[in-house]
């Protein structure tokens, strides 16, 4: 049977540049996938002998995404190797603004990086608004956003960009493609949500601002504790914080849910038969402490662990000392996968290989990434949402389990079942987006604990934020971590401090995990183990490939930054500082 190879470079709609390179037979099925960053990451080196205070503040410019979450990573990492216990204000402000990056991640992801493998723009324009209007009682009782007149404004809206020819990041989608199964009444629901949550996510950064100085690149977070003295004791912050988190709140609920049950049950078929599961071990590092206990002794919101092939009915205990990197198929030099502590970051680029056809392939046999590729013992992992929800169901979290049963439920119903959705579902495409949305609901709702817990601690006259310590005799010799869960997955960065100095820092992020090369044993990374298996429905326009890839939400600048190794200019800009030009 003849196969096909194709290419999608760049996969659009993440951070960073992605390639991805697969293999299908005749039948259209994908047999073989491989996942290429074509950046280079060199933050690690650029942090060797900087004061370790001020990592922090270099360490978040890895991306303007993860930002907030790359500066308390490395902030808990030195805070952890001076053994710096934080107090109480502290720790629930760093909640509260690693939280608040969740809310806007999230929902910026499914709707306008993820949502158009869903929603297909151009038959929202043959809806009827009324039938839309009711269509959206179907999957909420207190739908948001889908009255008559607001989803009639909205076809009118995009109806005058196609009239104008301003199609803009509409104008290149795959619409039509076969794996479009939405009605055109629901695919107005989600264009309206689309739009709605542009204006939203404005509201989202300013969560994180409250707290933070600015978002993206927040400033108040410093080793001991957090600067943000007078937002924290001041009433109308603190009510300002819980408004806009009532209204992110609600749409979340009454929208994002909504449209995931929406989607989950048109696309139900391919969530029972695993479409997208990929390699189904599922790795938490653990995250947002929920008690003062020291580092890592805590409990948390997110259990660590590791559940490996699906099963639920273990969880191996995790442990960083068992976190390492391999470099086989990596542009990297290292003689072995190395742990964090002793990483190296050595570029060697071998390149690409020209065909007959003129196009430049992969060297899939040898290296052909610059993202290493991490292995937890013996194990390839998946992280990110969808392992936060698993591990949590199989450490038998109640807060955790309560919320994936509460969803499985609801899909039950609506596919007409007599049960809940089995849970295997979730180990797919659509499961993995799905389980993004179950935590997203879960971390408003907690979030609302934490701005009350945060209250009441001010209230009763703890107004603490930093905790001192005498740097000179902590920084002599020491090293430590900063494990969390970011949104898109665990996030570790490691720091080693000689003579007050950073003497070695690497980082381990999500997407290291997730967008990995196969590994030295020739074991594939989670981007492409999901691929595996898929039917493509137009080689031409490999939707499905962009679906299962965007299922994961990649931030690939985390992972790599850009150099020209034979130091040509990559381009030049002209900058002007007036409007008119």
């Amino acid at each position: 049977m003849s196969s096909k190879h194709i290419i999608v470079d760049p996969i659009t709609r993440i951070e960073g540049h992605l390639r991805i390179e697969a293999v299908i037979d005749g039948n259209n099925v994908i047999k073989d996938a491989y996942a290429s960053s074509t950046m280079f990451r060199g933050i690690e080196t650029i942090l060797k002998g900087r004061d370790p205070r001020d990592a922090g503040l270099l360490a978040m410019r890895i991306c303007g995404v993860c930002t907030g979450t790359h500066y308390q990573r490395s902030i808990e990492a030195v805070e952890n190797a001076f053994k710096v216990k934080i107090p109480k204000n502290a720790r629930i402000v760093r909640n509260l603004m690693q939280g608040a990056l969740y809310l806007h991640d999230h929902t910026v992801h499914f709707y306008h990086l993820h949502g158009l493998d869903w929603i297909d723009i151009t038959q929202a324009l043959k809806a009827d608004p009324v039938k839309a209007s009711q269509e959206a009682l179907k999957w909420t009782e207190t739908p948001y956003g889908t009255g008559v007149g607001e989803l009639r404004a909205v076809q009118e809206r995009l109806q005058k960009f196609v009239k104008q020819g301003r199609l803009g990041l509409f104008a290149n989608g795959y619409w039509g493609n076969k794996h479009y199964k939405l009605t055109p009444e629901q695919n107005l629901i989600g264009v309206a949500h689309y739009l709605q949550a542009l204006d939203l996510q404005r509201d989202m950064s300013k969560l994180m601002a409250i707290y933070g100085g600015k978002m993206p690149h927040p400033q108040s977070i410093v080793v001991g504790g957090v600067t943000c003295v007078q937002d924290i004791i001041n009433p109308a912050r603190n009510a300002e914080f819980k408004s806009i988190l009532t209204k992110a709140r609600n749409f979340i609920k009454n929208a994002y849910l909504a449209d995931i049950a929406m989607a989950g049950t048109v696309y139900a078929d391919e969530a029972l038969d695993g479409t997208g599961a990929g390699l189904k071990n599922y790795m938490t590092y653990g995250g947002f402490r929920l008690d003062d206990n020291d580092f890592y002794k805590a409990s948390l919101l997110f259990p660590s662990g590791v559940v490996v092939n699906g099963d639920l009915s273990k969880v191996i205990p995790f442990d960083q000392a068992k976190v390492t990197e391999d470099v086989t198929h990596s542009w990297y030099k290292a003689p072995a996968p190395q742990h964090p502590f002793n990483g190296t970051t050595i570029p060697e680029y071998t390149g690409l290989k020209k065909e007959a056809d003129g196009l430049a392939y992969l060297k899939t046999e040898e290296k052909y990434s610059w993202i290493k590729a991490p292995v937890f013992g013996d194990t390839r992992v998946e992280v990110g949402p969808l392992a936060r929800m698993v591990v949590g169901v199989a450490s038998k979290d109640e807060r955790i389990t309560k919320y994936v049963t509460g969803f499985l439920d609801r899909l039950g119903h609506l596919l007409g079942l007599d049960k809940s959705a089995p849970a295997g579902v979730l180990f797919s495409t659509v499961g993995r987006t799905a389980a993004r949305a179950i935590e997203t609901e879960m971390m408003a709702d907690v979030m609302m604990e934490w701005i009350d817990e945060l209250a009441a601690n001010v209230a009763a006259g703890d107004h603490s934020t930093w905790t001192e310590f005498d740097f000179d005799a902590v920084s002599k010799d020491a090293k430590g971590y900063g494990l969390e869960e970011a949104p898109r997955g665990a996030l570790g960065h490691w720091v080693k401090v000689k003579d007050g100095k950073i003497e070695n820092y690497q980082a381990v992020v999500p997407s290291t995990w997730n967008a990995s090369p196969r590994d030295g044993k020739g074991r594939m990374g989670a981007y492409e183990a999901a691929l595996i298996g898929t039917k493509v429905a137009d080689p031409e326009q490999p939707l499905e490939i962009l679906r299962t890839v965007h299922s994961f939400d990649p931030c690939i600048a985390c992972a790599v930054h850009i150099v020209d190794t034979k130091g040509k200019e990559l381009g030049s800009f002209k900058v002007s500082t007036s409007c008119s030009v």
